[in-house]
């Protein structure tokens, strides 16, 4: 769909934004739980020069969500989603990405600290027909990463209709761990996403004010594209490796006999120890991973419950907003019987990378603008457009930062905005330091690439661009709601 971003959301009305209107259903499907989860396919690549070669194939197809219903969809060597990539630290890695549709794609490679110009993003589009071949080296902890359409302007409803999959990374250190791994088995990949259905079958997607200034959200929750889902577990304890991939929506987490979850990871890392918590929010774009132990012939509901996100200083609670102050269950954990897996959980489980924030070289504002309805800073110049990093538009013939290599930095993300947003920067991978001026959340002190900043407030946060430079390929930083990215509110920046 294209659009003009800015005749777009200049029209916009206030009552988009502070009409709130909920989703119409949670849930499609006759029977609770009626569907298995699908598991997407694993692929780990075949021998080829210098490395591993992994083919993807970027194509159209149609699925089906609904009974008797077929749904025009996008997808990467299939109809919907993408197979899971795996490799390890150290290896070398090509990727033949073909572009099969009738119109331009990317892929980005999120959470991976690549060359500016094998990232996927906006620069590196891949014409219909026409073949992208980037090539690296994996050179990072073991973690969960994804990767999605970065398409300018057009990612919403590329990632919507299907142009994402999840990206593994093992290494020695967590293999070490002894926590489960067998994919499909013991290690479940759960990708996150909510749609609306038109009365065709097909997708709804911009069809309100409201899904660009608010972000997109469903009223049908999806799991690994799966409607109403269970999965039986096999094994008394499972990982579940879960993806924040809705374009919008806020997640938290937790589950409905309301024991702890088992958080192990998060985006860019395990945790330096198992955090035992009750709920977990997770952002658009956000990775969380998590221990479960079952009983036999017992069965757990992973639910999202209502999201807390904080108040202006007038008592308005910001962004518990538009879909995120329901109670709703994701999926269903049913436990059979068991075969009993090694239970110790390790006190600590990995050294995370961290930096001293007096060695920093500089501190850097980074401001979160909303132009409209005058949701911008009283007092500040105008902007370029209704949606912008530090009162400026996206405009991908302009360098916002330059970077030199080595430095650590600190960024300070203040959110200008009455909605919680959630900020990612490509190549690196981060420390949270503080919440206007409070610790973070125990889940979030692992590496991080995407931090969610609530209304009028501001997260600080430290990292160290290393090992590439480029002054002519640039990185993104910007929103993560899908729909905020495609309407300005990205930046550039180059490592020097």
């Amino acid at each position: 769909m294209a659009f003009s971003r800015r005749n777009l959301l200049l029209g916009a009305v206030t009552t988009a934004v502070f009409g709130l209107n909920l989703p119409r259903s949670l849930a499609l499907a006759t029977e609770r739980f009626a569907n298995p989860l699908k598991i997407p396919a694993l692929i780990e690549g075949n021998p080829g020069e210098g490395g591993k070669l992994f083919e993807l194939g970027i194509q159209a197809g149609t699925s089906k969500f609904l009974p008797g219903v077929a749904t025009p969809t996008l997808g990467i060597n299939g109809a919907y989603l993408g197979p899971t990539i795996k490799c390890r630290a150290g290896d070398r890695v090509t990727f033949r990405v073909k572009n099969n549709l009738t119109e331009p794609a990317t892929l980005h490679w999120h959470g991976l600290h690549i060359p500016a110009r094998q990232d996927g993003g906006p620069h590196q589009v891949v014409e219909p027909g026409a073949v992208w071949e980037p090539s690296f080296e994996i050179k990072q902890k073991a973690s969960l990463c994804w990767y999605h359409s970065h398409l300018l302007e057009g990612t919403g409803e590329q990632v919507l209709r299907g142009l994402a999959g999840l990206f593994l990374i093992d290494d020695d250190e967590s293999r070490s761990l002894n926590l489960p791994s067998e994919y499909g088995v013991d290690d479940i990949p759960l990708v996150l996403q909510d749609r609306r259905f038109n009365r065709d079958g097909g997708f709804e997607y911009l069809s309100t004010m409201g899904d660009v200034e608010m972000g997109y959200e469903g009223d049908v929750i999806l799991v690994n594209g799966t409607i109403d889902p269970h999965v039986v577990l096999r094994r008394q304890r499972t990982r579940l490796r879960v993806l924040n991939g809705s374009n919008s929506r806020i997640y938290m987490l937790g589950r409905d006999d309301g024991a702890d979850l088992v958080i192990i990871g998060s985006d860019g890392s395990l945790l330096e120890r198992p955090v035992r918590q009750r709920r977990a929010r997770l952002g658009p774009g956000e990775r969380i991973e998590l221990l479960v132990d079952m009983q036999p012939n017992k069965a757990v509901t992973l639910m999202s419950y209502p999201v807390i996100a904080g108040a202006m200083g007038s008592g308005m609670m910001m962004r518990g907003m538009r879909g995120n102050s329901e109670t709703f269950p994701i999926i269903e954990l049913r436990a059979a019987q068991l075969e009993t897996n090694d239970l110790s959980v390790p006190e600590r489980l990995i050294a995370v990378p961290h930096w001293n924030p007096a060695q920093a070289a500089r501190t850097r504002i980074i401001t979160l603008d909303m132009a409209m309805m005058g949701m911008g800073r009283m007092g500040s110049p105008a902007m370029d457009g209704p949606m912008g990093i530090n009162r400026r538009s996206m405009d991908i013939n302009r360098i916002d930062l330059r970077i030199p290599l080595g430095s650590v930095e600190i960024w300070e993300i203040r959110n200008a905005t009455p909605l919680t947003h959630p900020f990612h920067i490509h190549d690196v991978q981060f420390r949270v330091l503080d919440r206007a001026g409070t610790p973070p959340e125990p889940y979030e002190h692992g590496l991080k690439d995407t931090v969610l900043v609530d209304a009028g407030s501001a997260v600080r946060i430290i990292t160290e661009f290393s090992d590439f430079a480029d002054p002519d390929h640039p990185y993104m930083y910007h929103c993560h709601i899908l729909e905020h990215e495609d309407a300005g509110m990205m930046g550039q920046f180059v490592v020097v």
